[in-house]
This record gives C-alpha cells, structure tokens and sequence, in this order.
C-alpha cells in the first residue's frame, strides 16, 4: 500500500514538472513568433539596463569592505595627507578600498560611472517617449513606472552620493539638513529622523539601508513591472510607412541576443570609464567636517536641478505667520520641483481627457504632428535645463569672470519667460516642416532643373514623391472635443475647460495635401516620376 501511494505521488510530481516544462516551451515558442523592429531609441532601455546589472555587481562587492558608519576613527592608512587625521569609519573604509582592496577604486570608480549614465539613459527614455506618444493608451502606466524609476534612480544616487563621508557629500547633506528644518511645523520632526540627532548624527546608518535594499527593491519591481507591460501591449511602431513591410527580428532569441551584445558593450565603455577616468577623489576633499564647506561644491549632474532651484530663488524671501517665520526660499523650489514631477505623471491623462482619446495607440507620433505637444515638451525640458544649469552659476561666474549676481539674475528671468518662448517657438517651426512636408507631398521633391516651357516661360521639374513617403508626410489634424453639456443643455466649469483646452490642443496643424485627384480637378498636375514639369498649385488656406 505504501509502495503504491509512494508511485501515484511520484507520478503526479513528474506530470506536474512536466506541464511546467511544456508551459516554458509554450511561452519560449511565443516569444520566438514575436517579431521586433530595431529602432535607435529603443538601445537606451538596454543602457538602463546595462547600468542597473553593473550598479548591482560593484555594488554587491563594494560592500563587503565598506562600513557604514558616523563613529569617530583615527586614519592609519597609505594615503600619507591624512594619516592621523579623525575621520568616520564610513570614510575610512572609502579610503581603505580605493588604496588598500585590490581593485577597489575600479570598482569605486565603475559604480559611480554607471550611477552618472543611468539617469541620463533614462531621461532619454522620457523625452523620447513623450515627444513621439508613447506614453497613450495602452502604455499610460508604462509612463508612469518609467517615471517612477527616475525618482528612484535619483534617491538611490543621492544616498550614495552621501555614503563615502568626505567634505563635499558633507556639504550636500548639510544643505539637506536646512531644507528640511525649514519645512513649518513638521520640519524639525523630520530632520531628527533622517539624521537621529544633531547634525550630523546617524545619517549614514540610515542612508545605508536607502542606497542598498530600499531604492534597488523598488527600482527591480518598478523594471519587472514595466518588462511585463511591454511583452503584454507590444512594441509601438515607428511611425515610417516603408515600401516593402519588413518582418523584423525575432524577440527570442535574435532581438535578444543583439540586446545582450549591446550590454556587452556598455557594460565594458563603463568598466573603461572607471579604470582610466577618475571620479569622486574623496582623499582630495578630506573628511566631512560639521563647521567646514568646500569651495566650489557641486553634486552630481543628476541631482543639479534641486541645487539650481535653491540658487534660483530671491535673498530674504520669507516672512513671519502665526508666530512661525516661513521661508519661502526652500518651500517655493520643493513645491515647484514637486508639481513638475506630478505634471510629467499626470500628463498622459490629462491629454487623454483633454482630447477625449480612448483608442488605442500602437503607432508612434511625429513630434511635428502635434505642435501643441512638442511645444510643452520642449518648455518642459527647458525649464528643467535652467535649474540645472544654475546649479553651476559659481562656476560660471569664476571661469567667464562675471558676477554671480548677474548670472543668478539672467537665469530668473529666462525661467520666467523661456519656456513660454520655447513653446511658441517649438510650435510655429512645427508648423513650418509641416507646411514644407505638404509642398513635397504636393508637388514633390525639387530637382534643380529649369525647364522652358512652350509658352515662353520657365519652370523647375520636381520629382513626385512616392506613395511610402506621402504617407509619413501625411498630417492628421487632431479634431476638437468640444465640451458637453448636461441633460438640460447646460455647459458646465469643467467641460468649458475640457473644450477650450482640446481647442487649443488641435491648433498648429496644416490642411492635409489634396489627392492627386483633386488636384487635377482644379486644372493643376502633379509632377510625375518621369520627370514632367508642373505649375505650383496656389497655396491651400491653412489654420494657424
């Protein structure tokens, strides 16, 4: 009786083994019928990727050397500027793995690297994204995990920005500490949190466990999650109609297999960067002193746009409420900072409800094609550029010798006016290449060859572009949602704003190019492929 349970259960295990095995095969011969097209942008999510693995490894072996830790020691090492010196045992033990582990400042140096690369890679990723929809329905919570994964690779830089101890991650934190004191009401709470007591108390101990299991945890659900949406909705096409349709690459294993090449390549271009670039010297910014700042500190480029706002904001601003003096030159940057954030989350919503769009999109956009969109882009990224680059306004001052003042005060006023120019600007010269895109569509290529024609006069042959290249300079206009009204015929707040904003929202696009068809109607021919000359169709009224 035994003998024979003993076989039913070792039967049941081997067909359960075997439909797991069968669902692996299933699932692999899925993903090998799932065809990809290769396209440029799609190369920095491999980067992103390439970054987070190398972060992960030199990370992992970092910390078996490295101690985080605020309590005081006395230096001994090879470093000979230092030695006897009071430093932290966190700084100390930076020390240690840059001059004593055996390649211990490749890894240093390789981790930071790819901490600098991987922000970048992904607001690439964003402003790719943004600019050709790829954030519309059915990838809106792509969009949004994609963001979230830029917040996370910013607090996981900065908490290890901050973990070697040296002077000018010391500075950083000090600026932290006045952020956050400066917060009314709950702001001494919080500061008493994050550094366990007076300056500057246990933020290391508490930074560390940020840096290496919080920040990364979230960021492997946050790119797990969005590996999942992407095999679920399918890669969005290019929008570039092609005369012949082409397959593609297979996902498994071809389009996976090149991925894996470029890792292989980035991965390497950041273990060159670390072995021949130097980068965070801390034994030339010394120990982290409570009463000290070093000239001239900056942090790292990811985290320049925080630093830049605080610059940016008027001397004195502040006031007294209630017995509480407010100080609106840290709240103003963290309330701005905080709704650019919410606005690049809630964006792809808000066009969705702006438009009334609830289709779904699996062809990519033309950024000339919705001028409204790329304009807001564009203000977007500028006005994060301003902050960042003002975070650099001491070393513009110095090294083009003007006053910091005088920096500082041309940055306020481009933050106030540059992003509304970029926007007119941007949109108005997407107007432009649209109305170029429709003479070409119309009338076709220009050749440079004048011909006389029988009645005297001259004319340029132009060669007809083909039914491929009239279908991607073909513009759609996006047609307006007006607002709705309820059963009683009334138009309320907000669908009035719905109306005018989706109004607003349809503006910049040219008049689509008549057909071949109409154009002979009206007594007006197109330029052939066999090289005929053509009069120029007047020009078609277009709306701004």
């Amino acid at each position: 009786m035994q003998v024979d349970v003993a076989r039913k259960g070792a039967q049941r295990r081997r067909g359960k083994q075997s439909r797991r095995t069968q669902a692996i095969r299933a699932r692999i011969d899925e993903l090998g019928r799932r065809r990809v097209q290769l396209h440029w942008s799609n190369l920095f999510g491999v980067v992103t990727f390439t970054c987070f693995v190398v972060l992960a490894v030199t990370g992992i072996l970092l910390a078996f050397t490295y101690t985080p830790s605020n309590e005081l020691v006395t230096y001994t090492g090879p470093y000979g500027p230092l030695q006897g010196a009071t430093v932290t045992e966190a700084f100390a033990s930076t020390m240690r793995i840059s001059f004593e582990q055996t390649g211990g400042l490749l890894l240093r140096q390789t981790h930071h690297w790819a901490a600098l690369v991987m922000p970048a890679s992904i607001i690439m990723q964003l402003l790719i994204t943004f600019f050709s929809g790829g954030f519309r329905r059915p990838r809106q919570l792509s969009w949004v995990l994609l963001v979230a994964a830029f917040v996370l690779v910013l607090a996981a830089g900065w908490s290890g920005y901050a973990l070697p101890d040296d002077m000018l991650s010391g500075t950083g934190l000090r600026i932290v500490e006045g952020v956050v004191l400066s917060i009314p009401f709950i702001g001494t709470w919080i500061a008493g949190v994050m550094f366990g007591g007076p300056f500057p108390g246990q933020i290391i101990e508490n930074l560390y466990p940020l840096h290496v299991a919080i920040a990364p945890g979230l960021l492997v659900v946050v790119l797990v999650a969005r590996a999942a949406l992407a095999l679920r909705d399918g890669q969005a096409k290019q929008f570039r109609p092609e005369p012949v349709p082409t397959l593609g690459l297979r996902l498994w294993p071809d389009a996976a297999f090149r991925a894996l090449g470029m890792m292989g390549i980035t991965g390497s271009v950041l273990v060159l960067l670390g072995a021949t670039s130097t980068i965070s010297p801390v034994w030339s910014y010394g120990p982290a002193s409570v009463g000290e700042v070093g000239a001239g500190s900056q942090p790292d480029w990811y985290m320049g746009f925080l630093d830049g706002a605080l610059r940016l904001v008027p001397a004195g601003w502040e006031t007294v409420w209630g017995g509480w003096t407010v100080t609106f030159a840290t709240l103003v940057p963290l309330a701005v900072v905080g709704v650019w954030f919410g606005l690049l989350v809630v964006y792809p919503y808000v066009e969705a409800w702006v438009t009334q769009d609830r289709g779904r999109h699996d062809v990519l956009d033309r950024p000339r094609h919705f001028p409204v969109r790329t304009g807001i882009g564009v203000a977007g990224a500028l006005f994060y550029g301003i902050l960042w680059g003002a975070a650099s306004a001491d070393i513009v001052s110095t090294e083009f010798n003007v006053s910091f003042e005088s920096v500082i005060t041309f940055l306020q006023v481009l933050l106030l006016v540059g992003p509304a120019l970029a926007f007119e600007v941007t949109r108005r010269v997407c107007v432009g290449l649209q109305r170029k895109d429709r003479e070409i569509a119309l009338h076709g290529h220009e050749t440079g060859r004048i011909v006389r024609m029988s009645n005297g006069g001259y004319a340029e042959i132009h060669q007809q572009a083909d039914p491929a290249e009239r279908a991607r300079l073909a513009v759609v206009p996006v047609a307006a949602a007006p607002g709705r009204t309820d059963g009683a015929g009334r138009l309320h707040g907000a669908e009035r704003l719905r109306g005018a904003l989706s109004r607003a929202f349809g503006t910049g696009h040219v008049v689509p190019a008549a057909t071949a068809r109409d154009e002979a109607r009206q007594g007006r021919a197109l330029v052939g492929p066999g090289g005929a000359a053509s009069r120029r169709a007047p020009r078609t009224p277009r709306r701004p």
